[in-house]
Order: C-alpha cells, then sequence, then structure tokens
C-alpha cells in the first residue's frame, strides 16, 4: 500500500468518525494501522484475512503502533464464508483488499453491512493501468471493470475514484 492510500484510508476513517470497520484482506496490517489511526479511539476494526500467519503478522504490527489489543478482531477465512456472519448495517466503513476475482461479491456483502451514510473502498483498481489499457485484458481485470461499473450505475452509492497508490475506488451508501 503506498503511503497515499493509507493517508486516504486515515483521512475517510476520521471523516466517517468510525467506530465499527470492516477489512477483507489484513495482509502485513499496514492498511489496518492506517484505519485504526483514523478511526474514533473507541473504534474496533474486524480483519478477515484466509492466512492466519498474516493475522499474526499484523497482529504484532499493530501492537508495536501502539494499539491495544481489543482495537482490532481477527476473523481467519475466506471473507465470502464470515462476511454474511457480519452484522447488517453494523459497520461505518469497509475495506475491500482480497481476492480481486470476488470484487463484486464484496461489493454485494458491503452494502449489506453498511450503515447509511457508510463508506465502501475498494484498494488496487487500477490494476496498475491495466483498466484504462482498450486490449484484451486478463479476467481480474475484466472483474474490476465491472466492479467499476457497478458501483458507478449503483443507485445506492455516491462514488469516487481517487487516484492514489494503484487506484482507491470510494463509495458512500445513500
Amino acid at each position: 500500500m503506498s503511503p497515499g492510500t493509507g493517508a486516504a484510508l486515515r483521512m475517510l476513517a476520521a471523516t466517517a468518525d468510525a467506530k465499527a470497520v470492516a477489512e477483507i484482506g489484513t495482509g502485513t496490517g499496514v492498511s489496518g494501522i492506517h484505519l485504526l489511526r483514523g478511526m474514533r479511539p473507541d473504534g474496533v476494526l474486524t480483519t478477515v484475512d484466509p492466512e492466519p500467519e498474516r493475522q499474526q503478522f499484523a497482529r504484532q504490527a499493530f501492537r508495536e503502533a501502539g494499539f491495544a489489543s481489543n482495537r482490532a478482531r481477527f476473523i481467519p477465512g475466506r471473507a465470502l464464508d464470515v462476511l454474511p456472519r457480519l452484522a447488517d448495517s453494523g459497520y461505518d466503513l469497509v475495506f475491500c483488499d482480497g481476492d480481486r476475482f470476488e470484487c463484486l461479491e464484496y461489493l454485494a456483502e458491503s452494502l449489506r453491512l453498511l450503515r447509511p451514510g457508510g463508506l465502501v473502498c475498494f484498494e488496487g483498481v487500477f490494476a496498475d493501468d491495466r483498466t484504462v489499457d482498450s486490449g484484451p485484458q486478463p479476467a481480474e481485470v475484466v472483474k474490476l471493470r465491472e466492479l467499476l461499473r457497478a458501483v458507478r450505475e449503483s443507485p445506492d452509492l455516491v462514488s469516487s475514484l481517487l487516484p492514489v497508490g494503484d487506484g482507491l475506488l470510494c463509495a458512500v451508501r445513500r
């Protein structure tokens, strides 16, 4: 994640006065640290990743960044298996940085999870500038183009594509 993307996430979490954030794709914890820095002091980040080793690494990174252990809830598992168990309208922000082939399903789950006025953000939507190329593209880029179209055409969302890092697609649920 680029510093610009991290700064944007921090600012978006602060703007939403986020108390409950869901993250798809824990990774090494970099995005989670940015989100936690923007969230309310009593906020909790729920982060989902299929690799428990990554979550252990992120748990350590959160500790080293000074966050109390009760500020993050780590759920190991495939996002599309875990997300249906999370509360409807219980989240202020959902950050998606998981399997690009599942981005449309993440969008559907995010709309269910978000309160009205909540934000959904997708990282990496430029796919190294491949989403704007006119030639034939790999299946993951086709999926990202479908995501961009779905967000743009949704009457339930107000969206913006931020040109930070590899592209940060953000949308507010009406």
